[in-house]
């Protein structure tokens, strides 16, 4: 017998382990791992879907956090790291990209607060332009790490230092999750409110987010 509870600990260990193991989901071709290590923060891929521009695939997104949530306020407010990452489906000019990606801030900031934001969003327009362009297959992660700070990746390479104020990264979240976001059907999708990554936004998705905007209204 005592050498029976060694062995029946081993193979309980050895099924949690493979309990354990990250699996992947798909979206559009591109793998997320459902689990992702930030620092020294696990954590959970809370959604992920596709941005589109018409009828156009231009990207994937997937977003991570320690913990599960259906709406903005909850994601924001989710303890410990969060990434949010973005893999392209066709190439795109990386400075226009940031462009946008300046514009889906201030869509979704007060002026007081976009007038401290915006230091940082110049040097991240700054990043993605020394990028010249991204290609299909490009990837790019932004990581909130509790006491560094944001930090973005681009094809497997950090970017420079560390953003260090908190607001700054609950200011990218919100291109995607805020009030006026790039694409409402992915908004969805990164909140796990969706159901399923739909190849085509259902009308109601479509006529907000992918209908031709105003002059200087484009989103990333």
């Amino acid at each position: 017998m005592k050498f029976i509870a060694p062995l029946i600990t081993a193979g309980l260990l050895g099924l949690a382990s493979f309990a354990t193991q990250a699996e992947t989901i798909e979206v559009a071709g591109i793998q997320y791992s459902d689990m992702a290590e930030v620092g020294s923060n696990k954590l959970q891929l809370n959604g992920s879907g596709i941005r589109y521009k018409t009828v156009f695939q231009v990207y994937t997104a997937g977003l991570y956090l320690t913990r599960k949530a259906h709406t903005t306020e909850d994601a924001l407010a989710a303890p410990g790291a969060k990434r949010i990452a973005v893999s392209m489906l066709r190439p795109i000019d990386a400075t226009e990209l940031g462009k946008l990606f300046i514009r889906g801030v201030e869509d979704n900031t007060s002026k007081e607060e976009m007038f401290r934001l915006m230091p940082g969003l110049m040097r991240m327009g700054q990043i993605f332009s020394e990028q010249k362009m991204l290609d299909k297959g490009d990837a790019f992660v932004i990581d909130w790490v509790p006491g560094t700070g944001t930090i973005i990746t681009v094809k497997g390479k950090q970017q420079g230092q560390a953003f260090k104020e908190p607001e700054f990264f609950s200011a990218l979240m919100r291109i995607w999750l805020g009030n006026n976001p790039a694409d409402w059907k992915l908004k969805d999708a990164l909140l796990a409110r969706s159901g399923e990554t739909s190849p085509l936004p259902s009308n109601a998705s479509y006529g907000l987010a992918q209908a031709s905007p105003p002059s200087g209204a484009r989103k990333p």
